[in-house]
């Protein structure tokens, strides 16, 4: 009996595309809409500008979703690849083997980006971006691997009130402060201290610590829902109602936010509920645009610039940290700054630091080399 053949999982080319979207913002993008606000003064540019900037502690721009946009996409990306992984035979042993060493690489990768190679490991920052993502990651594939969907949404809203519960029963005054979502009185800040060895990053807090990875693990775990909702047979013959769906869903989640922000501040630092809910509505409603834009209405060629940057973020990522591109702009667009009046001299730097890495970019996706880990 011939084996039924089943249709190839299409590659979700939006997916590509808001990765690629993420990632430009931290190579480069960030530096030419400060720059453009500089000159301008217009503001459109100047509003850009604001957002591009990390939120000292309580509060919320743009730019603080820029790592968790990136973690929600790595969600997306699993019950995908699971599912193409499981067609081929391949054991959950296997999978499992995956998971877990792609988690750990993550977490040495982070610590060598950090930190570079140094060996005075009391002075060493162990929390990473590299790390947060590989450990929520991880954990999330591990529950969604082993969970049904019932459970998996019994996990995400688990977690969060977990999380939020131990904010209120366990405050920090270690450090004098009676403010429970503060930075020196947050219960999460405190464990940190007790717990990571090394340095942390704001000395008495670690945005990337121990235990604000746990809610970091329901942001990933929305993206594991979201991709499995596309995956699902529900709505097959009807893209726009399930767009339709995403986009309810991701208000919803924003109002969440907000409403939870009242009495648990959405807070990136601490990566606080509220700020999972919110940024995560912003999240799906941002890859629901593109979804509908790029696969649905087959509007695609727009997206190339940032799809060469998605399919090797990574790589960027790593790259930017050993190679001074700012050097490199200065070799190839210094003279053409010359030409202009100096206040034009950021915006041309940027603007090259950010054309020579999407023409590295561009080169490995010619040849097809992109690093998977």
């Amino acid at each position: 009996m011939e084996k039924e053949n089943k249709p190839a999982i299409k590659r979700l080319y939006s997916l590509d595309a808001l990765r690629g979207f993420d990632m430009f913002w931290i190579m480069g993008g960030e530096g030419i809409f400060i720059s453009l606000a500089a000159l301008t003064g217009w503001p459109v540019f100047e509003w850009c500008a604001r957002q591009l900037h990390h939120v000292p502690w309580h509060g919320f721009e743009f730019y603080d979703m820029i790592f968790p946009l990136f973690l929600f996409i790595a969600g997306i990306s699993l019950p995908f690849s699971l599912k193409k992984r499981l067609e081929k035979g391949e054991s959950r042993n296997s999978i499992y083997r995956h998971v877990i060493s792609r988690g750990l690489i993550l977490v040495v990768l982070g610590i060598l980006y950090n930190n570079g190679l140094r060996f005075n490991f009391t002075e060493l920052r162990y929390g990473s971006v590299l790390g947060r993502i590989g450990l929520a990651w991880m954990f999330a594939a591990i529950i969604f691997m082993n969970t049904k969907q019932t459970a998996r949404i019994i996990w995400f809203w688990g977690i969060l009130i977990i999380y939020y519960l131990l904010f209120l029963l366990f405050p920090a005054h270690d450090l004098g402060s009676t403010d429970i979502f503060s930075q020196e009185g947050n219960f999460a800040s405190h464990l940190d201290r007790i717990l990571m060895p090394g340095r942390l990053y704001l000395g008495n807090h670690d945005p990337e610590g121990i235990m604000s990875t746990l809610p970091a693990i329901s942001t990933a775990l929305l993206g594991m829902l979201t991709g499995q909702f596309l995956l699902s047979g529900y709505l097959e013959n009807k893209p726009f109602r399930k767009v339709l769906y995403m986009f309810m869903t991701a208000i919803a989640f924003m109002i969440i936010g907000k409403l939870w922000d009242i009495v648990f501040p959405i807070n990136k630092n601490l990566w606080s509920s509220s700020f999972v809910c919110w940024v995560g509505g912003l999240s799906l409603l941002l890859f629901t645009f593109f979804h509908l834009i790029i696969d649905i209405l087959d509007f695609r060629k727009w997206a190339f610039f940032f799809v060469v940057i998605g399919m090797n973020p990574i790589t960027i990522y790593l790259v930017e940290r050993i190679v001074n591109f700012r050097s490199a702009s200065e070799f190839f667009f210094g003279g053409f700054a010359e030409l202009l009046p100096e206040a034009w001299a950021p915006f041309v730097e940027a603007v090259g630091v950010t054309a020579i890495g999407w023409v590295f970019l561009y080169f490995l996706y010619r040849k097809k080399i992109f690093l998977k880990i």
